[in-house]
């Protein structure tokens, strides 16, 4: 194991019924795992109690797996799913539960769509929204068009050239999690206390 592993957590983005996204998290859970300089932990919205009458930073402490995971963490994978051109809603509650956590660490965006967009449109809609978290987006996202179609009924991928995109993918991930890790180590930011 190398002594410099980055942590980098995954976040499954919908708590929908039959939702073809969770076998893209689970299959990159296993490409992440697979790496000797990736440590990961999945998260998925659906395992998050979130309240009906509270919102945002103010019930952060509510949830401390995620927010020690996210203070740990290097960077962060978020899969994300079409909806309207959009996130889902209970994707973006759980990331609005912390913020300076989030500063100066990467992300990288995985698209997934039933529509031959795969998912490019809630890529361009996460931009901004991950930005505001403090969050630097990676050069690569990772887009799963007609997903429906990309695995079989137990969950193995049928389409063997995302073998290759997913080593593109995560390299860069690793690349800009270690830059920013020396970043937030050795060069001072109102930021980091």
């Amino acid at each position: 194991m190398p002594e410099n592993k980055l942590f980098l957590p995954i976040l499954l983005g919908t708590n929908r019924k039959g939702r073809q996204s969770e076998n893209v998290a689970k299959w990159l859970f296993g490409k992440m795992n697979e790496r000797e300089d990736v440590e990961t932990k999945f998260f998925d919205v659906r395992d998050f109690k979130l309240p009906q009458d509270d919102y945002g930073t103010a019930i952060g402490k509510d949830f401390p797996e995620w927010r020690d995971a996210i203070i740990k963490a290097d960077g962060l994978v978020v899969v994300a799913p079409e909806y309207n051109h959009a996130y889902p809603g209970s994707m973006k509650s759980v990331l609005d539960l912390l913020l300076k956590e989030y500063i100066h660490k990467a992300v990288a965006l995985v698209g997934v769509s039933a529509s031959p967009w795969g998912g490019t449109r809630v890529v361009e809609a996460c931009v901004p929204m991950v930005r505001e978290l403090g969050l630097a987006v990676t050069f690569r996202d990772l887009n799963f068009p007609q997903v429906q179609n990309k695995f079989d009924e137990s969950g193995n991928l049928l389409d063997e050239k995302y073998d290759k995109f997913v080593v593109d993918f995560l390299d860069e991930l690793v690349w800009m999690s270690g830059a920013l890790r020396w970043g937030r180590e050795n060069l001072p930011s109102k930021h980091h206390e």
